[in-house]
């Protein structure tokens, strides 16, 4: 497959993803800028970078459903590893399928934020015509108060007047009624806290009572609301003071966004650029993250397994993935509560033990590793064996830079991983026994 084919297939995967400027010709097009060079980097001959390219690229096609994340992350980590190394046999299938998913990561996080950015945009043009009209109104009234009117009644988000001497409501569009999960024509004459409700007075109406004695003049920020029915959403709320043109305030706008399936979407993109996509796990970015978070003393455990290049090459790719998922989640399964296990890539896995007492809870965690280990996989109805070398080493975060940390992390594992037994057990292959005669 090559870089055209790659773009015919990406578009394709495509359709259905709403983007209403650009035809199917456009798309393959567009596509077709990028996918050179996408190769190249999953041959690790160019830069990543290319991904985030083509992630902005197509946000700025107007490609805002999630439908296109995650059909454009399977295109990455499936198609263009395919176009590269057709036969899974290749000597660089391991290498490319990791360039692959850090690929993937890539545009999974430009992605979030370019859709982050355009909500926002649209956010601030709403507001800005809303203030605008609202002023207009003050001014010339005659004249204005009709325009108001149509943006206040067919905008997409919610708006809203507050009396700034009573802090009661004058009057909302059904946007906001909607977004708050209150009738429209409940709200006016009603006061902002009597509206929200018990469950949801915190921030929000903290800032409201400085806005209305005066203390500052706007505030924005995303919180969580309950509705009436008990349904949550997460709203970007932004409120502001209309002056006149003496600056004496005269009303309050609120503007209401319900961005529930874009914090859903973004946690989503989150999870997938941060966690390994074959197990589960947390992925190397994740760990290192949580390592240079980690205070005090902390214990590393650096595990890659005996015997899977066996599997691999004797029941092939497939075979493989499933030893590595169920060594992922018994591993997961073994530790203890301040612990984590996350997989570098291959069959390398690491552990990270926070506030670690010492080498003897160090030895515990390895110890319930390696048991975890012991009992054979079921692969297809054959029994399957796999072995670990674990290094370890403890590492004084308080008292270590995070570069120095990395290394002398780095250098003891490998140090400890040399001189620790390993548990070298040959791959059984044998049916599972059925207790039948």
């Amino acid at each position: 497959m090559d870089a055209g084919e790659l773009a015919v297939r990406w578009a394709a995967m495509l359709d259905g993803a709403v983007a209403p400027t650009l035809t199917r010709a456009q798309v393959e097009q567009l596509l077709a800028r990028f996918c050179p060079r996408l190769i190249a980097a999953v041959r690790g001959a160019a830069d990543l970078s290319v991904a985030r390219e083509a992630a902005a690229a197509l946000v700025a096609a107007n490609y805002r459903d999630p439908l296109a994340v995650h059909r454009s992350v399977l295109v990455l980590c499936k198609d263009l590893v395919t176009a590269v190394c057709p036969e899974a046999e290749c000597a660089d299938y391991w290498p490319v399928r990791e360039r692959a998913i850090e690929l993937a990561a890539e545009f999974a996080a430009e992605f979030t934020g370019g859709l982050r950015n355009a909500a926002l945009a649209e956010q601030e043009t709403t507001l800005s015509a809303a203030l605008t009209a609202a002023r207009e109104a003050e001014a010339r009234r005659h004249l204005s108060e009709a325009r108001f009117q149509a943006i206040f009644e067919g905008a997409s988000v919610g708006i809203g007047t507050v009396d700034i001497t009573t802090g009661t409501v004058i009057d909302v569009n059904n946007a906001m009624a909607e977004t708050l999960g209150v009738p429209a024509e409940s709200m006016p004459g009603r006061s902002v806290a009597d509206i929200l409700g018990p469950v949801n007075i915190g921030e929000a109406f903290a800032l409201f009572q400085q806005l209305l004695s005066g203390e500052i003049d706007r505030f924005r920020f995303e919180t969580q609301h309950t509705k009436p029915d008990g349904s949550h959403t997460v709203v970007d709320l932004s409120m502001t003071i209309v002056r006149d043109r003496e600056g004496k305030p005269r009303f309050l706008v609120g503007v209401t966004v319900d961005v529930t399936d874009r914090k859903q979407l973004a946690d989503q993109l989150w999870y997938d650029a941060h966690h390994d996509s074959l197990t589960g796990l947390p992925n190397r970015l994740l760990f290192f993250d949580r390592l240079a978070a980690a205070g005090g003393q902390v214990g590393v455990c650096y595990l890659d397994l005996d015997g899977f290049k066996e599997i691999n090459d004797r029941r092939g790719h497939t075979a493989g993935d499933r030893v590595l998922s169920d060594v992922g989640q018994r591993l997961r399964a073994a530790l203890p509560a301040n612990a984590m296990v996350a997989r570098l890539g291959g069959d390398e896995f690491i552990v990270l033990v926070e506030n670690c007492s010492g080498q003897a809870e160090l030895t515990a965690v390895t110890d319930r590793l390696l048991a975890a280990l012991e009992d054979p996989f079921d692969v297809a109805g054959l029994l399957v064996r796999v072995g670990a070398s674990i290094g370890t080493a403890l590492v004084d975060t308080d008292a270590t830079a995070i570069d120095e940390l990395m290394h002398a992390v780095d250098t003891a594992m490998y140090r400890d991983k040399a001189l620790r037994h390993r548990t070298n057990l040959p791959p059984l292959t044998q049916p599972p026994d059925t207790g039948l005669s």
